[in-house]
């Protein structure tokens, strides 16, 4: 990872972290979230994970008038560091951990390769 990568990285981590707090306050379910990209083609390449604990709190979640708030949180962290994606939903994905645990025995280093 060059430089400039890390820095972006650094930056990317600590306002993820800041919607991470606000959603572990706000939404039901919900636990963490992470981020992969490849900087050779970013910010094209950037996902965002929001991880729920299970499959009926995300159901829920998507279900909700609210559905877009974790959207709308990372779009907002983005702009602070001027990073532009043209439609947000294309970078965040949703997961539960009750589904890494049952189909990848728990392991999410192995699932997010996927």
């Amino acid at each position: 990872m060059r430089k400039t990568d890390k820095k972006i990285d650094n930056q990317l981590r600590e306002v993820l972290t800041d919607v991470c707090e606000v959603a572990l306050l706000n939404i039901d379910g919900f636990k963490w979230l992470t981020h992969l990209v490849n900087y050779k083609n970013f910010p094209q390449s950037l996902q965002v994970v929001c991880v729920f604990d299970s499959d009926e709190h995300l159901a829920h979640y998507l279900q909700s008038p609210d559905n877009n708030n974790l959207a709308k949180m990372v779009q907002h962290a983005l702009q602070k560091l001027k990073i532009n994606v043209k439609n947000m939903s294309n970078h965040i994905r949703y997961d539960t951990e009750q589904r890494c645990e049952q189909q990848h025995a728990g392991n999410w280093a192995q699932r997010l390769e996927e």
